[in-house]
């Protein structure tokens, strides 16, 4: 996909800032529209990668880190051509890389006759206006490329709101801008003859009102949700969330679980949007289930940012399941990748039901359960596991609440039936006058029950 071409003057991401020598073959990364809407690319764009090793020099993890940015431009609708990866003990200031493998990258480029060079890792706004003007073409970083998809993937009015949001603030400082775009404009009529404003500035500060708008748009939809996630919290329903590294299987999970249909691809974020679903357990409590957006690697700075609204559904969990695709190459390093995310946005300390995904698909989902004490290996295509997975998250809520003490007349077998009803009856202990009851269930259930409690150590009775 790539970008359109709206007016200049109701769309800053397209004003003339960069002037007509800046612009290159591809358009790769370009974001474009007041929507963020996106035409069918006529051709797929021809992208070299660049990685960087740092101590203590992990080239197998660069390697794989390449390998995922090769399916993130994959998705994106552009070809990788080939690859290049420096060893430095810092990146260069100037180039990121140095002076030597810039020129080594300029004439692999014109080798392969490529059309953008997407190095893995985020470059300042001096880094890549220097190295487009060396390589003669665009060179964007693998934040761009993910905000592509992410502009290509957004359906909902609030996802398409936060990837436009964290557009305008990836680009706002990369604006910059040659010959005739950068002259100053006379001032209006009646000066005598001072500097106006530059196109630059301009830009600048349509962009800012840009965010600004987004902005207050966000927190009117976060209002609206904030008032629903009460009416949900009214209901007394635990609350399951689904998270888990891009493409694990989360989707695909939450289908077989509750019929969501939900759409589910075999590519890297194909889906953006939270969707929350009821789900029955076997011991027979109704639970909601939620699926989020999925994580990766050196995730944007700017989208965990634009995405907080969202993603703040995490920290209303009561139970994280934390899918993982088994099959993958790292699964260890996803995980870690996932965490670190979570820990961003708030929910480090939440309770977490790891769950090895695409058992199917190989030994490697049962294998990584095994290595993990208390996980769960399933295949959320065929169905394999999923019951044990039901009856562990079940388990997992009980042990979250905490068992309440009653005494129910003998007389009161309506409130006996209407305990196993609510909740988990632990043990029931005949005693003189009625019968002791240990349950498990939530504030809301037990506030029904309270003429029944039996005080603690050292608690005034009932």
């Amino acid at each position: 996909m790539t970008a359109g071409g709206p007016d200049p003057d109701r769309d800053p991401l397209h004003s003339d800032a960069e002037g007509p020598e800046s612009s290159h073959r591809g358009g790769f990364g370009e974001f474009g529209g007041e929507t963020a809407a996106f035409i069918e690319r006529t051709f797929r764009e021809r992208i070299l990668l660049v990685g960087v090793s740092f101590p203590p020099h992990d080239e197998e993890l660069v390697d794989a880190s390449l390998d995922e940015l090769a399916l993130l431009v994959d998705t994106a609708g552009a070809d990788v051509v080939g690859r290049v990866v420096q060893r430095r003990s810092a990146p260069d200031p100037a180039t990121y890389v140095g002076k030597g493998k810039v020129e080594e990258i300029r004439r692999l480029a014109e080798a392969t006759d490529c059309d953008t060079v997407v190095f893995d890792d985020e470059l300042s706004p001096a880094q890549q206006n220097n190295l487009e003007k060396i390589l003669g073409r665009s060179a964007i970083d693998r934040t761009a490329v993910i905000l592509d998809i992410f502009a290509q993937n957004a359906h909902s009015q609030e996802g398409k709101a936060q990837v436009q949001l964290a557009m305008y603030r990836y680009r706002l400082p990369r604006l910059r801008g040659k010959g005739r775009s950068l002259s100053q404009q006379m001032g209006n009529i009646g000066t005598r003859g001072g500097p106006g404003e530059t196109q630059l500035e301009i830009d600048r500060r349509r962009i800012t009102r840009q965010i600004h708008k987004l902005e207050g748009d966000l927190r009117h939809i976060a209002r609206v949700r904030d008032t629903q996630r009460r009416s949900r919290v009214r209901g007394g329903l635990h609350h399951v969330v689904i998270v888990g590294y891009t493409n694990a299987g989360k989707s695909t999970l939450l289908n077989r679980l509750t019929d969501a249909g939900v759409l589910v691809e075999d590519r890297l974020f194909a889906t953006l949007d939270a969707t929350t679903r009821r789900l029955k357990l076997p011991g027979g409590e109704t639970v909601l289930c939620t699926d989020t957006v999925g994580f990766v690697r050196k995730l944007p700075h700017q989208l965990v940012e634009a995405f907080k609204g969202t993603l703040e559904v995490v920290n209303e969990a009561d139970l994280l399941v934390h899918v993982v695709d088994g099959s993958a190459a790292d699964p260890d390093g996803q995980i870690a990748a996932v965490h670190e995310v979570v820990r961003e946005i708030g929910g480090g300390e939440l309770p977490e039901l790891l769950v090895f995904n695409k058992a199917d698909r190989g030994p490697g989902a049962t294998e990584q359960a095994a290595r993990h004490p208390g996980s769960v290996a399933i295949s959320a295509v065929t169905g394999q596991g999923v019951p044990d997975l039901l009856l562990r998250i079940g388990d997992r809520l009980r042990a979250l609440t905490p068992a309440v003490e009653l005494e129910v007349p003998y007389d009161r077998g309506d409130v006996l039936a209407a305990l196993h009803r609510s909740g988990d009856v632990l043990t029931e202990t005949p005693g003189e006058t009625g019968v002791r009851v240990s349950v498990r269930m939530g504030e809301r259930e037990a506030g029904r029950f309270t003429e029944f409690a039996v005080a603690g150590p050292g608690e005034d009775g009932p």
